[in-house]
C-alpha cells in the first residue's frame, strides 16, 4: 500500500510539471548591437592614374647670332610667343599616410599641343613659332587630409619638355630655320583630390614649370645653321586627374 501511495504522487508531480512550467514567464530576449564600422581613409599605397586637360608656355626669343654675326644685346628682342593647347596623360605613384598627413612621389607624362607664334619685332616679315610637343614630370608631394575622402598636396621637383621652334616667312609661310630641343627645369604645384569610391579618387591640379633659358642653334632643311636664338620658357598647366591606388584602400570599414 505505502509503495502504490509513493507511485501515485511521483506520477502526479511529472503530468503537473509542464503544467507549472507554462506558468513561468517568458526570459527577455535583447538583440545583439550592430558591430560599429568606423569610416577611415588610407591614401597610402601604388596608384596608377590618367589626367588630362590643358595649358600655356610663355617662350622669349633674344636674338644671339645671326649669319654668324653677333647682335647687340639692345637689339636682340624678338618678342615673347604665348602657345597653348590641350594636354593628356598619365601619372604612377607611391604615397604613404602618418596620420592625417600624406607623403608620396610621382612620375608623369603627358603629350600636348602648344602652340603658338609671334611677329618678329626685329624683322617683322618673319615669324616664330613654339610647339610643346609633350612635358614629364618628377615629383615629390607632401598632402594633408582633413576629412575621411578628401587630400590637399603641393608638389615640387624636375620637369622636362619637348619642344619645336620654327622661324618661317611672315606673307607666305615658308619655313626659314628650326630647332627641336628637350630641355629640363623645375616644377611646383598644388592639387585637391577626392576619393568617390574605394581604390577610386578624382581631382583637380595646377603645375608651373620654369624652364629658364637655353641657347638654340636653328638650322635650315639642309642643315645649314642660320642663327642663334637663346629662348627662356615658362609654363602653366591645369589638369583633371583620376587615380585607382592598389590595395586596401579610398574609403573602407574597419570594425
Amino acid at each position: 500500500m505505502k509503495k502504490l501511495l509513493l507511485a501515485t504522487t511521483g506520477l502526479l508531480l511529472v503530468a503537473s510539471a509542464p503544467v507549472f512550467a507554462a506558468d513561468l514567464p517568458a526570459r527577455p530576449y535583447t538583440k545583439a548591437p550592430p558591430p560599429v564600422v568606423a569610416t577611415i581613409n588610407d591614401w597610402s599605397g601604388f596608384y596608377v592614374g590618367f589626367n588630362a586637360g590643358g595649358g600655356s608656355s610663355r617662350d622669349k626669343w633674344n636674338l644671339l647670332t645671326n649669319g654668324g654675326m653677333a647682335i647687340n644685346p639692345a637689339l636682340s628682342n624678338e618678342g615673347t610667343t604665348n602657345a597653348g593647347g590641350a594636354a593628356v596623360g598619365g601619372q604612377i605613384g607611391y604615397r604613404y599616410q602618418l596620420a592625417n598627413w600624406v607623403f608620396g612621389v610621382e612620375a608623369q607624362g603627358d603629350w600636348s599641343s602648344f602652340k603658338g607664334s609671334n611677329r618678329n619685332l626685329i624683322l617683322p616679315t618673319l615669324t616664330d613659332r613654339t610647339r610643346v610637343n609633350g612635358f614629364g614630370l618628377f615629383t615629390g608631394q607632401v598632402g594633408y587630409s582633413w576629412s575621411p575622402s578628401f587630400l590637399a598636396y603641393f608638389k615640387g621637383g624636375a620637369a622636362v619638355v619637348g619642344d619645336r621652334y620654327d622661324t618661317f616667312t611672315t606673307a607666305t609661310g615658308v619655313m626659314v630655320d628650326r630647332a627641336n630641343t628637350t630641355r629640363w627645369g623645375g616644377t611646383v604645384g598644388a592639387g585637391l583630390e577626392y576619393a568617390f569610391a574605394p581604390n577610386w579618387s578624382v581631382g583637380v591640379e595646377y603645375d608651373h614649370l620654369f624652364i629658364g633659358n637655353k641657347n638654340l642653334n636653328f638650322v635650315t632643311a639642309a642643315g645649314v645653321t642660320m642663327m642663334t636664338q637663346r629662348i627662356s620658357q615658362d609654363i602653366d598647366i591645369g589638369l583633371v586627374r583620376v587615380n585607382y591606388k592598389f590595395g586596401p584602400g579610398g574609403l573602407f570599414g574597419r570594425y
